[in-house]
């Protein structure tokens, strides 16, 4: 009994800073929320550039054919831009909890990993929204025209545009992020890089399926995620190869110093 009496007294600290942690989570998305929904509109005018661009100088126009839709969109830009804004303090507090438990060694592994991942999830959604978006947009309004003597319109919606836009960007983002993930598994033992370049045929199979399911159904857009991702995965290999030298380096440092003693 009383060695379970001296085990609840850490458990419980770890659940107050665990609240605490998850406070300060909530108390950041709350407070880039609100700052997002106060500058939507500026927010929305940048989202919108891509396709402004686009139209070019014969213009076009946004609709919304519901009554409460442009409320919305302020309010899913807020979300969107609360999210994005905040994920470096939600990052730095989950660290700042996990980091205790490990070990000096396993910190100075996954430090790199979770300072690269805002940086590649950046270059993810930079590449979407500087070359993708334009050059989908402008594929897209090349349908309009004339057909059959009728006139034939691009009229997107608000909310509809933003949820492409937010498509985009969240999937480049993500999938940038395909190094980090195969860098941690080759790190835990479960992939190394021979079984990498193995899998690299089924790899790109992978790629276009993935492009398929995250971006638009157009070939455009499917190429300009595919043609990154398999980019990321032979340098994915190419850092793993680096690392695996690296560590034998060091272990035959270590056993020539064990050797010498």
């Amino acid at each position: 009994m009383k060695d379970i009496d001296d085990s609840k007294a850490p458990l419980l600290d770890h659940l107050i800073e665990l609240r605490g942690r998850l406070l300060k989570c909530v108390y950041a998305l709350f407070i880039t929320g609100a700052i997002c929904f106060y500058f939507s509109e500026q927010l929305f005018a940048i989202l919108v550039h891509p396709l402004k661009e686009a139209f070019g100088d014969a213009g076009g126009r946004l609709v919304y054919t519901k009554l409460y839709e442009a409320f919305f969109v302020q309010v899913k830009i807020a979300v969107f831009g609360a999210f994005c804004l905040s994920f470096p303090i939600i990052a730095n507090q989950l660290w700042a909890f996990v980091a205790p438990g490990l070990y000096a060694k396993e910190k100075k592994a996954l430090l790199p990993f979770i300072i690269a991942t805002p940086f590649l999830f950046a270059m993810g959604a930079s590449l979407a929204y500087f070359v993708v978006m334009p050059t989908a947009f402008h594929f897209f309004l090349e349908f309009q025209g004339n057909s059959s003597g009728l006139q034939v319109e691009a009229l997107p919606s608000a909310d509809a545009y933003l949820g492409l836009v937010m498509q985009f960007i969240l999937a480049f983002g993500i999938s940038f992020l395909m190094p980090v993930l195969l860098m941690l598994l080759n790190r835990a033992g479960f992939v190394s890089r021979a079984q990498l370049i193995g899998l690299r045929r089924y790899m790109i199979v992978a790629a276009f399926i993935l492009a398929a399911v995250l971006t638009p159904p157009d070939v455009v857009s499917q190429l300009m995620l595919a043609v990154p991702l398999l980019l990321l995965y032979e340098i994915t290999i190419i850092a793993i190869w680096f690392t695996d030298r690296k560590q034998a380096k060091d272990v035959s440092v270590a056993e020539t110093a064990d050797a010498a003693n």
